[in-house]
């Protein structure tokens, strides 16, 4: 699967870019998914929490393990995609297109430090 261009990446292997309304989507890459297997259960951070950029702030389960997720950027989550509470798998079906939280960062400054899709793709080689 080829990664999205327009999206910042951590090195925990979360994605994230900035939505139409100043909010961030995050979501677990193609890389990811794939390590995990079949996922089953996503505990995402709850509205109004605050996150701390690189610190764990949720958990994916899938039938071989559990990774904690880990803040791309600093900020308060505002949304959760509810649709994954029923239908975990979709991280598996669509990695890219299916985002665990939506946050409002603090410093939008700290997106530098993540890689673009070239430097994620070199780390995952």
């Amino acid at each position: 699967m080829k990664t999205p261009e327009n999206y910042a990446y951590s090195p925990e292997h979360l994605w994230t870019y900035a939505d139409t309304d100043g909010n961030w989507l995050a979501g677990i890459t193609d890389y990811a998914q794939n390590l995990l297997g079949d996922i089953v259960f996503v505990d995402a951070p709850k509205v109004g929490s605050s996150l701390t950029q690189a610190q764990a702030c949720g958990l994916v389960e899938s039938v071989k393990t559990g990774s904690d997720l880990h803040a791309p950027l600093s900020g308060t989550v505002v949304a959760v995609n509810e649709a994954l509470n029923g239908n975990p798998e979709l991280l598996n079906d669509q990695p890219y297109k299916n985002w665990i939280f939506k946050f409002k960062p603090s410093d939008a400054a700290e997106a530098q430090k993540l890689m673009d899709a070239a430097a994620y793709d070199k780390l995952t080689e």
